[in-house]
């Protein structure tokens, strides 16, 4: 019997993880990469999203895709639940949040704790579903009313399940920590408390990781002179508080990473640790990792060292500041902070002179207008703005950029396992599509078949005047792969760099911490060895395009520890993505609720089979406008232009196109947002009443399909012969036979009313 080791062959089973649909069906994952199997909904009945199953590839749709059947569940999924409490007809039940699940929770009138309907609670299963019964459930934590400020991140924080509650051990270790720098933590520390460092970062950022300092360095002579700038970064150092095994270092492994939500964050380190003693802030003596540069005219790094070191940051700069003090080194900014300015310059010319550096290796730097969600007392959104990229955050990132090489060249160089952060070209897959949508455009430049990051430069280069230069940039990100952390260097494409790591960032990122032990290792000569403990985490899932992760169970090398480290950070960087990107879309459905039915212009950022993403031009918010709603003809997908083309009439739709839109619909457990084409003339407000032609009598209804059809034939030959416009109608469906309905199911019945009920109240309460 095959397990799905024959490339998913008719009647093979194949085992994987459940990832349900809205809509009812769903498709298993499968463990070993192969394509996702399709699973009806009557196939969803007893099984829930989340569940291991195995499955047996039953049949082949037209376009070759695997549908299964459930053969049996290997594991339920055990996590709470989050969902609204309904009651009507004495019944309780809870709807998830969560669409994926597919299915509303009974829950017995003596296990819903002190919620009250309407209230958004987590329920733990008590018994699964069947073919033939719901599941039932109790609830064990009531989060409180739909309208709460800050609900939308209780629900975000418990529906991706990212850890949320230090453990009391980490909280009991971490009270017992100093609250400032002790003379014996001095030891073996380079003091750097008299260099002018400071701290850049945005308005509202509340720890800092890294404080920079720069000054001209000439060295030597002849032709053996330096001449250029020594670059000094300066990194708080986590890991000489946080131990590997002690109660801080397991709390901060599992999170992995800070999760950034609009107006909270959720950190990796307790708040003493994040915002008091690691945090490097203004007049205060801070333990510091630091790497010292030194970095010629051409922007190349010429030689670094790492040491620990003991820093006083002389300010707490903002972006905003900086660029203003180097807009104008004579203006008020400049002024107020006088003494900080010449260093100030100096940062700017080593950031002018790695800038260039950068140009030279072909990195790839593509302009996106990245936006900050502005948010009341209350937590609903003010506005939407765009955040722009100042010099001085380029300063920043370039400096960053240069202390992450330089890690990475040391540890490569000592020979030392660690995490690399890889980012490698396009799949073959991509590539050749990329390729083809380039031809297809006729623009000059291509990619070869083993693509250089000056390629993809070159292109964004050569087609930024272009009216269709989002939609190119745009097809350019897309063919590239993700970034990943891993044991084994592979570069670094999108930067141009062999070898890149995460080395500035160990407040809020774990790898940066791992980065900082092994370090510290070489220079004590030493080696760092991952403890067994970092091994106990779930099998990560295979992703498409790479080979099939190592089993934690299994890891036996220290290559394989390695890998599994990198999978597990990599996993829960893309969970903190995911919470935070469905916090921001409840956010932008919940203020757009406020605009139904209003008109605002905006850009196609995206075309797909099924419809057009626009972004609004003054919200900054994205909704679909279905191809249902782009007028009476079929409109054809062609996939290698990324566009869609109307048959009849010709008329495309591309990224990038202008166009009017009017708010139509908000599905704010769905988090979408839908659009309705707005035609230059067309009055965008609904019609009250259906229309009437000039007698005032409704038009005629077809009474069979084929009436239908013939109608539009009329129609379209009207249009064809007058040189005029008309819509045609659309064809009516065939009268049903009229038949006795059936009894509404109970729990149907009750699930419509308390939804009913929940919502009248939500509205009554607005």
């Amino acid at each position: 019997m095959s397990t799905g080791g024959t490339g998913g062959a008719l009647l093979s089973e194949v085992e994987g993880k459940l990832q349900g649909h809205r809509d009812g069906h769903g498709f298993l994952i499968p463990d070993d990469g192969q394509p996702d199997v399709y699973l009806s909904s009557q196939e969803m009945h007893a099984v829930m999203h989340g569940d291991r199953l195995r499955v047996r590839i039953t049949r082949y749709d037209k376009r070759g895709r695997p549908e299964g059947k459930v053969l049996e569940i290997l594991d339920r999924k055990k996590k709470p639940i989050i969902g609204r409490l309904l009651l009507e007809s004495g019944i309780w039940l809870v709807a998830p949040e969560d669409k994926r699940f597919g299915q509303d929770i009974l829950v017995p009138k003596n296990a819903i704790a002190n919620a009250v309907a309407g209230q958004i609670v987590s329920v733990e299963l008590t018994e699964p579903p069947s073919l033939y019964s719901q599941p039932v459930g109790r609830v064990t934590e009531v989060l409180g009313e739909i309208d709460d400020p800050g609900m939308e991140i209780e629900i975000a924080v418990r529906k991706y399940e990212v850890p949320h509650a230090f453990s009391a051990a980490t909280q009991a270790q971490a009270a017992k920590l100093p609250e400032r720098v002790r003379n014996a933590d001095l030891k073996h520390r380079v003091d750097l408390r008299d260099v002018a460092l400071v701290t850049i970062d945005g308005e509202d950022a509340r720890d800092f990781d890294d404080a920079v300092y720069c000054e001209p360095h000439k060295q030597g002579r002849g032709k053996t002179a330096f001449n250029g700038w020594r670059l000094i970064v300066a990194i708080a150092d986590v890991s000489h508080y946080v131990k590997p095994g002690e109660p801080l270092d397991d709390d901060a492994y599992e999170r992995a990473t800070s999760v950034y939500f609009p107006r909270r964050v959720i950190p990796m380190l307790p708040e003493k640790l994040s915002n008091g003693l690691c945090s490097l802030n203004p007049h205060e003596d801070r333990l510091a990792m630091v790497c010292d540069m030194l970095i010629d005219a051409e922007g190349q790094t010429h030689a670094y060292q790492f040491y620990p070191a003991v820093i006083n940051s002389h300010a707490r700069l903002t972006y905003t500041e900086v660029a203003a003090v180097l807009g104008n080194t004579h203006g008020p900014e400049a002024a107020r902070r006088k003494d900080l300015v010449p260093h100030l310059l100096h940062l700017h010319e080593v950031y002018r002179a790695l800038l260039g550096q950068r140009a030279k290796r072909g990195a790839v730097d593509f302009e996106t207008t990245e936006t900050q969600i502005v948010c009341d007392d209350n937590g609903k959104i003010e506005k939407i703005v765009p955040r722009t990229r100042n010099e001085a955050h380029k300063l920043i990132e370039e400096a960053m950029l240069a202390a992450n090489v330089s890690a990475a060249d040391f540890i490569a160089g000592g020979k030392h396992a660690s995490l690399f952060r890889v980012h490698e070209g396009p799949t073959p897959e991509k590539r050749t599509a990329l390729q083809a949508y380039l031809r297809a455009l006729g623009i000059g430049l291509g990619i070869s078949d083993d693509p250089k990051p000056g390629e993809y430069q070159a292109i964004a280069a050569a087609t930024k005047d272009r009216p269709d230069a989002t939609q190119i940039h745009s097809m350019l990100l897309r063919s590239m792969q993700q970034a990943i952390y891993t044991g084994a260097n592979g570069g670094h494409f999108g930067l141009a760099y062999p070898a890149y790591t995460h080395f500035t960032s160990p407040i809020r990122r774990y790898p940066d911490l791992l980065v900082h032990r092994v370090i510290k290792a070489l220079l004590a000569s030493k080696r760092y060895q991952l403890d067994a403990g970092k091994m106990n985490v779930p099998e990560p899932a295979k992703r498409p395009g790479r080979p099939k992760p190592i089993n934690p169970a299994t890891a036996s090398t220290e290559a394989e520890r390695w890998e599994v480290v990198g999978a597990h950070c990599s996993a829960n960087e893309r969970r903190a993505d995911e919470a935070s990107r469905d916090v921001e879309a409840w956010l932008k459905c919940r203020y757009m609720r406020e605009h139904l039915g209003e008109e605002f212009s905006g850009t196609v950022s995206a075309v797909t089979s099924f419809g057009l993403f626009v972004q609004l031009d003054q919200l900054y918010v994205e909704g679909l406008i279905h191809i249902t709603e782009l007028g009476g003809e079929y409109y054809r997908f062609d996939e290698v232009r990324q566009e869609l083309r109307g048959e009849r009439t010709g008329i495309r739709y591309a990224t990038g196109a202008r166009v009017q839109v009017q708010v139509s619909r908000v599905d704010l457990d769905g988090r979408k947002i839908d659009f309705r084409l707005v035609r230059d003339g067309e009055d965008a407000r609904p019609s009250a009443k259906p229309p009437r032609d000039k007698t005032h009598q409704p038009k005629e209804v077809p009474k069979t399909a084929v009436e239908a059809l013939e109608q539009v034939r009329r129609e379209d030959r009207t249009v064809k012969a007058g040189g005029r416009k008309a819509k045609p109608s659309k064809p009516a469906r065939p009268p049903k036979v009229a038949a006795e309905a059936p009894p509404a199911h109970p729990v149907k019945a009750a699930r419509t009313k308390a939804r009913a009920g929940a919502e009248a109240r939500t509205r009554k309460r607005r």
